[in-house]
């Protein structure tokens, strides 16, 4: 696996990246790169657009707050998109933020949002919830961004995921089991992993759960988790034994 460059500031752009390709930027983007961050003529940054990898990019300096980017050559080539589907309830405005950039982090190929009985927002803000991926991607060096789909019923969601996709069930009214161990029976493959709402599933929404085939209950511990620490506890324990931290 390469390593990211920190020591440069990343930068995310619409545009397809090739060698030699000249990008105009966005306003904002100019501004913030020569106002803020006070760079100048032939500085250099890198960018991505979560599907040609990443560019080492030289900047043009074409007026107070105009600049463009000239694609000097490839710094990382682009990686597969991560096969891991985050499934979780709607939280409110600034941990529905922390649940997208965290996912993000986490290695979430897919973050889906699911509508239960007990979800406390129906209503999304999908250009935030992309502003922050994107965001959580520039800062961390990653280069593959998740698929951010539309919200469904928690029937919809379940009937959408592949018959072989393993889905990881953080079930709070399970017995205490070590997750590990759990996940650690569970065999190589695509893998959801499904959070739910403050004040949990409903009976219903529990046992239409468990009935999916290829279901797997995992408990996170003695202690109830807030909708947001669930999710990073999961997804850490999930990418720990099944996921890619394994392989590096």
């Amino acid at each position: 696996m390469s390593i990211p460059d920190f020591a440069r500031y990343r930068l995310w752009l619409e545009h397809g990246l090739a060698d030699g390709a000249r990008l105009p930027l966005a306003r904002e983007q100019a501004n913030y790169l020569l106002t803020v961050l006070r760079m100048k003529q032939d500085d250099t940054v890198l960018v991505f657009n979560g599907r040609d990898g990443e560019w080492l990019a030289a900047i043009t300096v074409e007026g107070r707050k105009q600049a463009s980017l000239t694609l000097v050559r490839q710094t990382r080539p682009q990686p597969p998109a991560p096969d891991l589907h985050y499934l979780f309830a709607p939280l409110k405005h600034a941990r529905l933020d922390y649940i997208a950039q965290k996912a993000v982090e986490m290695g979430a190929g897919v973050i889906q949002p699911v509508l239960t009985r007990r979800t406390q927002v129906s209503r999304l803000n999908f250009d935030r919830m992309r502003a922050n991926a994107i965001e959580a991607a520039e800062q961390c060096g990653i280069l593959a961004l998740p698929d951010i789909r539309a919200e469904q019923t928690l029937d919809a969601a379940l009937d959408a995921l592949e018959p072989n996709r393993i889905l990881i069930f953080c079930d709070e009214a399970m017995a205490q089991e070590s997750p590990v161990a759990a996940l650690s029976r569970v065999a190589p493959g695509p893998l959801a992993v499904l959070i739910g709402p403050e004040g949990g599933f409903d009976e219903t929404e529990r046992h239409r759960i468990l009935a999916r085939p290829g279901t797997v209950p995992i408990s996170l511990g003695p202690r109830i988790l807030r909708a947001d620490t669930a999710a990073v506890a999961a997804l850490a324990l999930v990418q720990a034994v099944l996921g890619d931290w394994p392989r590096g």
